[in-house]
């Protein structure tokens, strides 16, 4: 393991504990500031993301993009694959994806311009400390090579950071919204 990898790996497990604390004080989260920035990108395809384990979940704002425009949920492929993206409807029926995160039954793929970009941890300059795999980095490179791309980052106020561990490949968020404030970039 190298040096870098030790000390994200230092990072990622402070950044879940705060994550965790704060999950369990807020509950699942108030998705409500993520609801009034969306408000601005009235349909506009987006991707949000089921929520898994004790990350802040997006589903209500999910839900009130969804009556203006696609929504989708990501979809893992293969490790080392950008993501793809399934439309997803609230409501739809869904099924089990890979690391536990729910996805759509039916497949229908499409590509968003808005990400709503789950994390670890996050910064004050858009640095975003992920879950490791790489998915968004090489999902959104692939996706602002072809059109502007907006990432949210969607998180507890907790999981900020002053320092992250970060590579030139690490793609930056356009702004992070979280349960108290927006902060853009």
């Amino acid at each position: 393991m190298s040096d870098l990898s030790k000390i994200k790996a230092v990072a990622r497990k402070a950044a879940f504990a705060r994550r965790k604390v704060a999950h369990e004080t807020h509950g699942a989260g108030r998705a409500s500031l993520l609801s009034e920035c969306l408000a601005g990108y009235r349909g506009v395809p987006l991707s949000g993301f089921m929520a898994i384990r004790t990350e802040i979940d997006p589903l209500p704002a999910m839900e009130e993009a969804a009556a203006h425009g696609p929504v989708a949920v990501p979809v893992i492929q293969r490790l080392g694959l950008p993501l793809k993206f399934s439309r997803w409807e609230p409501g739809c029926a869904l099924k089990p994806g890979p690391f536990g995160a729910m996805v759509p039954a039916v497949a229908d793929y499409f590509e968003p311009e808005i990400l709503i970009v789950p994390l670890v941890a996050f910064d004050r300059q858009g640095g975003r400390l992920g879950y490791g795999g790489g998915f968004y980095d090489r999902t959104l490179e692939l996706l602002r090579s072809k059109r502007p791309t907006l990432a949210i980052g969607f998180a507890y106020g907790a999981q900020e950071a002053e320092y992250l561990p970060l590579e030139p490949t690490d793609q930056p968020l356009d702004m992070v919204v979280t349960e108290k404030e927006v902060i853009s970039f």
